[in-house]
């Protein structure tokens, strides 16, 4: 098999999750050039970003499908896998990339947001992922990639918030799905992406970059753009990393060195 047929997802079925903007969006994208079908879930299906996505994915060929769910509550799951079935008859890729930030300290923090961060980030990524399993797990294929954050290996700012410790719950979901679904010849693996230059992100960087005062800049000396998150991926989910199983990957421009 040439290079170019592993990394082809021509005719694979893709869910994204979070996908209305930034490593969603273009995740999205990435996946629908190289050839995939994508289902776009979030929470707003109403919303101008959605829309435009989905009309840019239509406009490569690609069949797309909107479905507005909370990836927290267990009855939308089922509806998400529910919907994408019936539109097209499988599911093949899982992306678990919605998220919420919270950056409440261990004091501040109420009960109410510590649940929400919890549901949002790590609830979600569990009943996505057996919902879609339980799909996979029949035919022996598949592949499942979750997103975190590279604030879940390293505590950034000196305190105990609740966002970091949501996301490093990933670590252990994506290694224990990745050893037993293995056996179903489903693939589970993980990406933690650093500082990515979104519309919040870029103007904290604007802000403390020039003082020297961001801390863990990566050596890169710059922010990622989400479609540079979305290329590691598009390669998980391909046959060009078949062998790639249980990995959580730093896509930070070496921040964590």
């Amino acid at each position: 098999m040439s290079l170019q047929d592993k990394i082809s997802l021509k005719d694979r079925v893709a869910i994204v999750t979070g996908a209305r903007r930034g490593i969603g969006a273009a995740t999205s994208i990435m996946l629908a050039e190289a050839g995939a079908d994508v289902a776009l879930v979030c929470l707003h299906p109403d919303s101008p970003e959605i829309k435009e996505l989905a009309e840019k994915i239509r406009g490569m060929g690609r069949k797309t499908l909107v479905i507005g769910a909370d990836v927290s509550k267990k009855p939308d799951v089922d509806a998400i896998v529910a919907k994408t079935l019936a539109e097209f008859g499988k599911i093949d890729i899982l992306v678990n990339n919605a998220g919420t930030f919270a950056s409440q300290t261990l004091l501040e923090s109420t009960e109410e947001e510590w649940q929400a961060a919890l549901d949002i980030n790590l609830k979600s990524c569990y009943l996505c992922s057996q919902a879609v399993a339980a799909q996979m797990m029949p035919r022996k294929q598949g592949t499942i990639i979750n997103v975190s954050s590279i604030e879940s290996m390293k505590v950034f700012r000196g305190k105990a918030e609740t966002y970091p410790v949501s996301k490093a719950g990933m670590h252990l979901v994506t290694r224990g799905m990745a050893r037993e679904l293995g056996a179903y010849n489903i693939r589970v693996n993980e990406i933690a992406p650093g500082y990515i230059n979104t519309e919040s992100m870029k103007a904290k960087w604007d802000e403390m970059a020039p003082a020297n005062q961001w801390r863990g800049v990566p050596p890169l000396a710059r922010m990622a753009e989400p479609e540079e998150v979305a290329a590691v991926i598009a390669f998980l989910a391909s046959d060009a990393a078949s062998w790639v199983n249980g990995e959580i990957i730093a896509v930070d421009g070496g921040t964590l060195c």
